[in-house]
């Protein structure tokens, strides 16, 4: 049976620190710098999933060579738990800074194997395997990385924590905004042939670049005073038995809350093979779709944390759910039945703001469900739990209901479904908080 949880409401937590605006503005960056280069290779890789397939997963048949890309893409989030156990629990004991500088650093070597990686027709077999090692490497950082730096971001203003941990999510729009501006350069301006032979390769190698500019930021970068409280109390404590044995509960509602923000995730990183493949539109015309839904994350996401902070993080939830059960099956149905630039740019803006909308408040929420002591450890664990399920599967789930089924909304009636799994979990967080004096809508 769980424990009580202390402390979940901002206003009700302990006394906040002074935070300036420019300390603020370091610890957003410094904390979502590493997201947004793990989104990022996240998004390229699915962005230009159908020249991996044909370069790395060569097979007779189109469809076989893309659920292949995609299993490995889904096979990488079985790791992430993993990791979300190793580096959460490094996070909660010798703090969220150290964390973050380790998972950055291996996120930038699997980021570097991908780059530089020789084709099959090169050298076989080992390809694949190669690429599947380096997803896995970055899965394990990615693991650690949002725990880490989801408790930083909520703990540094404790009376902010929708908007400060929103950037977390917010930087999701960034990294989707950069790839999907690759992808339509790239897609507009090379050939086939060149895009196969090098194309591809250049947004890997820009994300790069944004490793070393993270670690450098990270470095000088302090943990939050009420982490740095808790550590003195408690040193000796263990984060994972500690999650395991008093806050299993939460564990279960955090996952169940992600469940339909990270299908959605992957839903716009499946966009652009989706124009080309059911639309039949240009490959740039996915792309660009993507890439205005990434604006939207980027200015929405923070803009909806800040309202969660005023009015209540379970209130907006549950108003951004129940428009995403509504909403998407239609404007989804028009776009299949009425293909066009403006359509799917259209439809994609409203993706946007219906993500934005419900995981704007999610950080938050999820890191309102941990006490300080053991955060870091149950927020990446629930968070890389329900990717896992939910979130790395999607695109999989996607080409195998359209190819079994021959229907091209088919992958609505999934969202759909876990729209209604989140909404209910989101109810049940709000009578869990409510038990446990937290009251975050009160």
């Amino acid at each position: 049976m769980d424990t009580p949880i202390a402390g979940d409401r901002p206003d009700t937590a302990l006394p906040e620190a002074a935070v300036t605006t420019t300390k603020a503005h370091r610890v957003i960056v410094a904390a979502s710098i590493g997201n947004a280069l793990e989104w990022f290779d996240i998004m390229v890789y699915a962005f230009f999933a159908g020249t991996i397939a044909k370069l790395f997963f060569p097979a007779a048949d189109d469809t076989v060579s893309l659920l292949l890309v995609f299993g490995t893409f889904g096979v990488t989030y079985v790791v992430r738990p993993l990791g979300a156990v190793v580096l959460g629990r490094y996070a909660d004991r010798a703090g969220r800074k150290a964390a973050l500088m380790v998972s950055i650093r291996i996120m930038m070597l699997g980021t570097f194997l991908i780059a530089v990686m020789p084709t099959y027709p090169t050298i076989g077999i080992a390809a694949p395997i190669a690429i599947l090692l380096s997803r896995l490497l970055q899965g394990f950082s990615a693991g650690g990385e949002f725990g880490s730096a989801t408790a930083l971001l909520a703990e540094h203003s404790p009376r902010m924590r929708g908007f400060m941990a929103s950037w977390q999510f917010a930087s999701q729009g960034v990294a989707t905004l950069l790839a999907a501006g690759f992808g339509t350069l790239l897609t507009s301006t090379l050939s086939d042939a060149q895009l196969e032979s090098w194309g591809w390769r250049i947004p890997f190698a820009f994300g790069l670049l944004i490793g070393p500019i993270g670690f450098y930021i990270r470095r000088y970068l302090d943990d939050a005073p009420e982490f740095a409280r808790s550590a003195r109390q408690e040193p000796e404590r263990s984060p994972v038995g500690e999650v395991l044995r008093d806050h299993k509960s939460s564990v279960l509602l955090s996952i169940g809350a992600i469940a339909v923000s990270t299908a959605l995730t992957y839903l716009i990183a499946y966009i652009p093979n989706f124009a080309v493949k059911q639309l039949h539109l240009p490959a740039s015309t996915g792309f660009a779709a993507a890439m205005v839904t990434g604006a939207v994350l980027t200015v929405v996401t923070p803009l909806i944390g800040y309202l969660s902070d005023r009015v209540g993080r379970i209130r907006v939830m549950s108003v951004f759910a129940v428009l995403i059960l509504l909403l998407l099956l239609p404007a989804f149905g028009y776009l299949v039945a009425h293909p066009g630039f403006g359509v799917i740019l259209g439809v994609m803006f409203l993706v946007g703001l219906l993500k934005a909308g419900y995981f704007g408040p999610l950080p938050a929420l999820m890191s309102e469900l941990f006490p300080v002591t053991s955060r870091a450890t149950g927020v990446a664990l629930s968070y890389n739990l329900g990717v896992m399920l939910f979130g790395g599967t999607t695109p999989l789930v996607i080409v195998w209901l359209i190819d079994a089924t021959g229907n091209d909304l088919a992958p609505t009636w999934y969202l759909s479904g876990l729209a209604v799994l989140s909404l209910t979990t989101v109810l049940l967080a709000r009578r869990r908080l409510r038990a446990v004096g937290a009251a975050t809508d009160e």
